[in-house]
C-alpha cells in the first residue's frame, strides 16, 4: 500500500535535511575507526590498505581512516590518548607504557598478534669477519636509541652469551649508512627495512650477516594490534568486525603480495612498487607465515610464551614496574581459528 502523499512529503523532507540518517538503524551506520600505523606507507601496510580498498571494513559498517606512523611508541601513545582508536604496535612498546604508566586512565591492549616473531635482527658486514653472536662482544655497535633491536638487545645479549658491546647512537636515515661505511661494526634494526636499506646504500645481499633475533633464542613477539581501553570497554563489537575485515585482507596479501603493493602505491604515489614488494615479502617470511604463527594460529598467542617475554622485556627496559601480561592481552575478540587459518594460500 503506498504512503499517503503528506507522509511521501515528510519523508522526502527528512532524508534532504539529513534528519533521516538518525532514524535508520543503527547496523546501516557506519561507525568511524581512527588507526595508527606504526610507521610509513611501506609494504607491510597492504595489511591493513587492502582490506580498507577491497571494502573490507565498509562491509562491517565501518569507516577506518588510516594514518602512517612514526614509531611504535608514538602509536600506542597516540591511542592512550584517545587520538586514534586502534593501532599498529610493537607489543614490548605496550608493555612497557603499561609497567611506566600504570595510573594511565586509559591504557591500550593487544587483540591480535600479527608479527608472531620480532623482525628485529643483528646487521654486519661479512667481512668483518663477525660470525656469531660471541664476536660481538667489544664492537661498535650502532642504532637509534629507540631502536626495537636495541632495546631488546639485552635479551639477546644473555641468550647468546655475548659480553659487553659500545653502542653509538644516530638517526635512524643515518643507520645503514654508517654500517656500509664502516663506523660501526654492526648494528640492531628490522630485518626487512635495514637489509633492504643497504642494498641502497651499494651492499650486496650476500655481502650481510643477519642474526634474527628468533633464530638466537630470543622468542618475543613482535606487532600486534591494538585497541584503546574505552573502545575495549563500550565498542567491543566493532573490535570484533575490524578484525574480522583485517583477516580477510591479510588472505588475500598473502596470496598476492604484488597486488597488495599496488594498494600502497595507490596511497602513497612516490613508494617504489619492486621495493616494497621485497620489504611486504620479507615481513611475511620473518614475522607472519612462521613456524610458530603456524602452530599458535594466526593472530593468536602462547600465554607461557607471552609471559617469558613480559618478565624479559621489564628486565630489558627497565620499566618502572613489572608487566602482568594477563592485562596487556585480551583475545576474546578474535575471528574463529578457522577463518583465521590464512596461510595455506601464502606466495611468501
Amino acid at each position: 500500500m503506498s504512503l499517503p502523499i503528506l507522509a511521501r512529503r515528510a519523508l522526502l523532507a527528512a532524508a534532504a535535511s539529513g534528519t533521516l540518517l538518525a532514524t535508520l538503524p543503527a547496523q546501516a551506520q557506519e561507525t568511524p575507526i581512527k588507526f595508527q600505523l606504526d610507521w610509513r606507507f611501506e609494504g607491510p601496510a597492504a595489511l591493513f590498505l587492502v582490506p580498507a580498498a577491497k571494502g573490507y571494513f565498509k562491509q562491517e559498517r565501518l569507516n577506518v581512516t588510516i594514518d602512517a606512523g612514526n614509531g611504535s611508541g608514538n602509536a600506542v601513545n597516540r591511542v592512550a590518548s584517545g587520538t586514534y582508536d586502534m593501532g599498529f604496535a610493537d607489543l614490548a612498546a605496550l608493555m612497557e607504557f603499561h609497567a611506566n604508566n600504570p595510573t594511565a586512565p586509559n591504557k591500550p591492549v593487544a587483540v591480535m598478534m600479527v608479527y608472531n616473531n620480532t623482525p628485529a635482527a643483528v646487521f654486519s658486514l661479512k667481512k668483518s669477519g663477525i660470525k656469531t653472536p660471541a664476536d660481538l662482544t667489544g664492537k661498535k655497535l650502532g642504532a637509534p636509541v629507540f631502536d626495537a633491536g636495541r632495546r631488546a638487545f639485552p635479551v639477546f645479549q644473555k641468550a647468546n652469551n655475548v659480553g659487553a658491546v659500545n653502542w653509538i647512537s644516530m638517526d635512524p636515515p643515518l643507520r645503514e649508512t654508517m654500517l656500509a661505511k664502516g663506523d660501526v661494526d654492526a648494528i640492531t634494526g628490522f630485518y626487512f627495512t635495514s637489509l633492504l636499506n643497504l642494498e641502497a646504500r651499494g651492499i650486496k645481499a650476500d655481502e650481510v650477516a643477519v642474526m634474527l633475533y628468533p633464530n638466537y633464542g630470543v622468542k618475543l613477539y613482535g606487532n600486534v594490534i591494538i585497541a584503546s581501553e574505552e573502545m575495549v570497554k563500550k565498542r567491543p563489537e566493532q573490535i570484533k568486525a575490524f578484525l574480522r575485515a583485517f583477516v580477510k585482507g591479510a588472505k588475500d596479501v598473502l596470496a598476492d603480495p604484488k597486488a597488495a603493493v599496488a594498494t600502497v602505491k595507490e596511497r602513497d604515489g612516490i613508494v617504489n612498487s619492486e621495493l616494497e614488494e621485497r620489504r611486504l615479502r620479507l615481513a611475511i617470511q620473518s614475522s607472519i607465515a612462521t613456524k610458530d604463527a603456524a602452530a599458535e594460529g594466526f593472530g593468536d598467542l602462547s600465554k607461557p610464551r607471552l609471559a617469558l617475554m613480559a618478565s624479559q622485556v621489564a628486565d630489558a627496559y627497565t620499566t618502572k614496574g613489572r608487566i602482568d601480561p594477563d592485562v596487556i592481552w585480551n583475545g576474546s575478540f578474535l575471528p574463529d581459528a578457522a577463518s583465521r587459518n590464512i596461510f595455506a594460500g601464502s606466495k611468501k
